[in-house]
């Protein structure tokens, strides 16, 4: 009895797999003896004497089953840990996503026109200094620093409305005096002149 190399190795190529993907029918061993050519072969894989065999399957589902789990936080404890926490979730990438919720948060609020340059460039900074740990707080910060300016802005603008009053009343009473220093004057000089003109020649 043959081995049936030739004919393995030939079906192999003809299908493009590896030899141990072919099937040789066991019951027409004769026939695929005599099938010595690539014509040959072709004909016998028509004829499903020669067959390729199927991908053999490798189930996911036991591992998607797992990651389920694990993402309801199961399996995740001291034991299953092999790295440290800073090789399992690196400082920098928590900073870098901080950052960038914080950044995007005061540039969404300065296209909005909710704070000026200014106040964006100081909230910049402080991001930068790690000032505000979430976006709770840096909501918080903008809205009491607005407020505190705001309060600012009405006391200057009181402050000023109170200087700009309290000039105009002294205007209006430098000018009642001068008017009164006129008068006196006027009424002065009247009583002088009928005095002068009764005076013997």
């Amino acid at each position: 009895m043959s081995t049936l190399r030739l004919q393995k190795r030939l079906a192999a190529s003809i299908l493009k797999c590896g030899k141990k993907k072919i099937w040789l029918d066991p019951n027409e061993t004769n026939e695929i003896t005599n099938a010595n050519s690539r014509q040959n072969i072709r004909k016998l894989i028509k004829d499903g004497l020669i067959i390729r065999k199927q991908q053999t399957i490798h189930s996911r589902s036991r591992v998607r089953k797992n990651d389920e789990a694990r993402r309801k936080g199961r399996h995740t404890g001291p034991g299953k840990r092999k790295g440290t926490a800073n090789a399992r979730l690196p400082e920098k990438v928590i900073w870098m996503r901080r950052m960038r919720v914080l950044r995007r948060l005061l540039k969404k609020y300065r296209e909005s026109k909710k704070i000026d340059c200014h106040l964006y460039h100081e909230l910049y900074l402080k991001c930068k200094g790690n000032v505000f740990k979430n976006k709770r707080v840096l909501m918080e910060f903008i809205h009491k620093k607005k407020a505190e300016n705001a309060r600012a802005k009405l006391l200057a603008d009181q402050a000023e409305a109170r200087r700009v009053r309290n000039k105009a009343a002294r205007q209006r009473k430098e000018k009642r005096m001068d008017d009164k220093r006129k008068a006196m004057m006027q009424l002065y000089t009247s009583e002088e002149t009928p005095a002068s003109s009764d005076a013997p020649k």
